[in-house]
């Protein structure tokens, strides 16, 4: 009885306890929730006393507005209310509230072009994504990262947070850690000496300028391409100077490049030491600097390179063909695939590092990520001639199926390869005239490459003659005059028989081995000459003529004919003359 007694009150701490542990893990999971919102507080700026109705800082967007608006109307004392002065003391909070509040605005203004509708205007500052591809859509932040700054070679984040003082509603400041970066950031972008002897009424904003920057920006600007126009005219006297040769070619070359890095680096050196402007000018100013800069070194790059080319073709004599060796042709293919590639190297590294410099790859990157598939398409089908080119230029520079230098037949012309660009090919045809053809038309087409082992090629010579023609004299000959070429090599393959014959001729070819195909043709038609000028003059009866056969008898050998005209006669004079030997005509 006892002890069975004793179940109701086992039920019941049971019961208790369980309800306990729930309550105690809802109360976990509330404080865990609200610590992922927001960060609690005693108190906040105290020293400041109220804060005045027109702030607003119950999210980013209102509080950086409110902040802005302050500063603009120069209100450091209530623009000091949004920032998180903790880690000041309440008297030091007052003593220097308005003056961090100036200086940060300095830094918004000069440093970072900060625009309030950029941030969110939800107060728990949640990402709304209505594609789902953001991973932190839907989840309430309780910091968000408005600035990152260099200074003194690091980097300075400026964070605002959300905090909350026991039941008041959360409000956003400006985080303590960014508080305490402000005066080294303001020794970096604030304002320089020669603005403290500009008047007070200069420095009144108009526009996204300030006044006085309305008309020192284009004082500047000009004062730095005078400076430009005088390095390019001494960059010109000294090129001019030099001695005439490769050097002198590429310091005329590089005028402009050098120019614009002088104006590039002096540019820099004033912004850093001597003027500063609002963060709009010296972002346009940053962004331009390091593209010229880039691009300046680069085409130094270029120019140093295509004059190596250029000594390299003047070395080979004038304009180089087959006839130069190997390897210089294949060097200097290879020097116009380096060009390729610094051309690619140097466009991918300014794009990249101008890029990364303006931080388009933090505020753009998840947008680039999840638009990454439409751009591409959106390339392929707008560029794809010019990638394909591209490509094939790629693949002409590796594989080397032609060289600088090669004499190739494309589409019946006899033409060299000048030149192999990103998206054509030159080619010098051997009467001077120049074809440009696009790099895919030319690979998807077949080509011969009378280059691309040797220079030397076979060539054959036809002579149509008499059927009395005495071969082995004609052949003597033959062998004669085509020892007597220069261009004329391996002369134990030189050959001449006769390949052909009808009722009234022989065909005679000639075959002979040429030290390159132009020289060859050059040959041929000498030892054409040759041979004709020696039939004419001594065997005339080896021409070849047409035969009327007016009797049986052979007469291949021409012995006693004489040409004459046959006219046709009557019967009995037809039958005269089946008894006459026959005649040629």
């Amino acid at each position: 009885m006892k002890a069975h007694g004793t179940w109701p009150t086992w039920i019941v701490l049971v019961i208790a306890f369980a309800f306990s542990s729930l309550g105690a893990a809802q109360t976990q999971d509330e404080e865990s929730e609200e610590a992922t919102q927001w960060f609690t507080a005693d108190e906040l700026n105290e020293g400041l006393g109220d804060v005045p109705d027109e702030i607003n800082r119950m999210s980013p967007r209102e509080a950086i507005r409110s902040f802005l608006e302050l500063t603009e109307e120069e209100d450091y004392k209530g623009a000091a209310h949004l920032l998180n002065l903790s880690e000041l003391s309440p008297e030091e909070q007052q003593e220097r509230g308005h003056v961090l509040a100036r200086q940060l605005a300095e830094v918004f203004r000069r440093g970072e072009w900060l625009s309030a509708s950029n941030l969110s205007g939800r107060q728990d500052a949640v990402i709304e994504d209505t594609t789902g591809e953001n991973p932190l859509a839907g989840d309430p932040r309780r910091d968000i990262e408005l600035a990152s700054l260099q200074a003194d070679g690091e980097a300075y984040d400026i964070r605002l947070g959300r905090y909350r003082v026991e039941d008041e509603d959360p409000i956003w400041l400006i985080m303590p850690g960014s508080v305490a970066s402000i005066p080294l950031l303001y020794d970096e972008y604030g304002p320089s000496m020669v603005e403290e002897y500009i008047p007070d009424r200069f420095k009144t904003t108009f526009g996204f300028l300030m006044v006085w920057e309305w008309i020192a920006v284009p004082a500047f600007l000009l004062l730095i391409v005078l400076m430009g126009w005088g390095i390019y005219t001494f960059v010109g006297l000294m090129a001019r100077w030099l001695p005439s040769g490769a050097i002198s070619i590429f310091a005329a070359r590089i005028k402009g490049p050098m120019s614009l890095i002088a104006m590039s680096l002096v540019t820099q050196m004033l912004l850093e030491y001597v003027v500063s402007f609002s963060a709009v000018a010296m972002t346009t100013f940053r962004v331009l600097l390091i593209t010229v800069m880039a691009w300046g070194v680069g085409t130094i790059a270029l120019r140093l390179l295509d004059t190596i080319m250029l000594r390299m073709a003047r070395r080979l004599v004038g304009e180089i063909d087959d006839t130069k060796p190997k390897d210089e042709r294949r060097l200097l293919t290879t020097l116009y695939a380096v060009r390729r590639a610094v051309i690619l190297v140097m466009v991918s590294a300014v794009t990249i590092y101008v890029l990364s410099q303006i931080q388009l790859f933090e505020t753009l990157g998840l947008s680039l990520l999840a638009s990454a598939s439409v751009l591409a398409v959106l390339v392929g089908i707008a560029g794809q001639t010019v990638l394909g080119n591209i490509l094939s230029s790629l693949q002409l520079s590796l594989a080397k199926p032609i060289r600088i230098g090669d004499l190739v037949i494309f589409e019946d012309e006899w033409c060299y390869v000048e030149g192999i660009f990103y998206t054509f090919i030159r080619l010098r045809v051997w009467d001077d005239r120049r074809i440009v053809v696009p790099v895919t038309y030319f690979v998807s087409r077949p080509f011969q490459n009378l280059s691309v082992k040797s220079a030397k090629m076979y060539r054959s010579m036809e002579l149509i003659l008499h059927l009395s023609t005495d071969i082995a004299l004609l052949r003597k000959k033959f062998l004669e005059y085509a020892k007597m070429e220069d261009s004329v090599i391996e002369h134990h393959k030189l050959l001449c028989y006769a390949t052909g014959q009808t009722a009234t001729t022989l065909v005679i070819t000639c075959y002979f081995v040429a030290s390159d195909p132009m020289s060859g043709w050059t040959a041929e038609m000498n030892i054409r000459e040759k041979l004709l000028t020696f039939i004419r003059e001594e065997h005339p009866d080896w021409w070849p003529r047409d035969v009327m056969v007016i009797s049986h008898q052979d007469i291949a050998r021409a012995e006693g004919t004489k040409p004459h005209k046959t006219i046709m006669g009557t019967s009995s004079e037809k039958n005269a003359s089946d008894s006459e030997p026959r005649k040629e005509v």
